[in-house]
């Protein structure tokens, strides 16, 4: 067993850097939209009309499908929800064993 930690799960299940974070983002984003649709008190029929996309993308979306989904269009789905993405860039720190 490995004493390594890692700052997120997806530092622990990605062995590229630039994919973890990725993942996280699209990770960040789909909890967002899952939330305002469960606020808004949307069916996923609704929460596809709204977003112009099919009943079964939603559900997708609900489930965390997450290879399923880019950032472009996780983005314009907020946007279409009024919600806005504010992105923070930070130096991320270097795996580490504990």
């Amino acid at each position: 067993m490995s004493d390594e930690t890692f700052d997120s799960i997806w530092d622990a299940i990605e062995d590229d850097p630039a994919m973890a974070e990725n993942m996280k983002l699209r990770s960040m984003l789909m909890m967002a939209l899952a939330e305002y649709i469960k606020s808004a008190g949307l069916s996923q029929a609704e929460a596809a009309k709204l977003f112009a996309v099919t009943q079964p993308r939603i559900s997708d979306l609900i489930r965390g499908k997450i290879t399923l989904f880019s950032i472009d269009s996780l983005v314009a789905m907020l946007g279409t929800a009024g919600i806005r993405v504010d992105v923070k860039l930070k130096r991320s720190r270097t795996r580490s064993a504990a």
